[in-house]
């Protein structure tokens, strides 16, 4: 294990992702201990790219910010088949991610959102699949709207292990 120039292990980059904004690097935990299936869906997606320049659809102030539609409104997915929820008692705090879905459980695809601030009304009832650990302040300058006029973008997503 390597460490960083602070001395602290570094993390797993096998279970660490970088989403690249316009406005620079959010780097984010990924959380297999608690979301295997989704973890594995995140990574197989951003993999094939399927992430990148997908647009934040819904972002709500004092809320959170959503993305990975393809469609950009809200109500796309992955050709991928929906995945079986996988609710823990972990806790929506600030820079928690978690799954999007539909009225039903079990419907979680591509969609996902991230948390600006205490979101634990959520807790039990969506997906945790991750934390951002590094730069919270670039997701807290994404555009918001239900949709924003002109919508921030993933510029590109990437599990740190094949990063270049």
């Amino acid at each position: 294990m390597t460490t960083d120039t602070s001395g602290a292990a570094a993390a797993d980059p096998e279970n660490t992702l970088y989403m690249d904004l316009e406005s620079g690097r959010v780097t984010i935990e990924l959380r297999p201990d608690l979301a295997p299936k989704h973890v594995a869906r995140i990574k197989e997606l951003a993999r094939e790219g399927f992430y990148d320049g997908i647009v934040f659809h819904r972002v709500i102030e004092g809320f959170m910010a959503q993305s990975g539609d393809p469609t950009g409104t809200g109500r796309g997915g992955s050709d991928k088949p929906d995945l079986p929820a996988e609710f823990s008692d972990a806790n929506y705090g600030r820079g928690t991610i978690g799954m999007a879905r539909t009225q039903n459980p079990n419907s979680a695809n591509s969609q996902f959102f991230i948390c600006f601030k205490d979101c634990s009304f959520l807790n039990g009832q969506y997906t945790v699949w991750g934390q951002v650990t590094d730069g919270m302040e670039l997701v807290d300058g994404i555009k918001r709207g239900e949709p924003p006029r002109d919508p921030d973008h993933i510029v590109k997503m990437q599990v740190a292990a094949d990063a270049k």
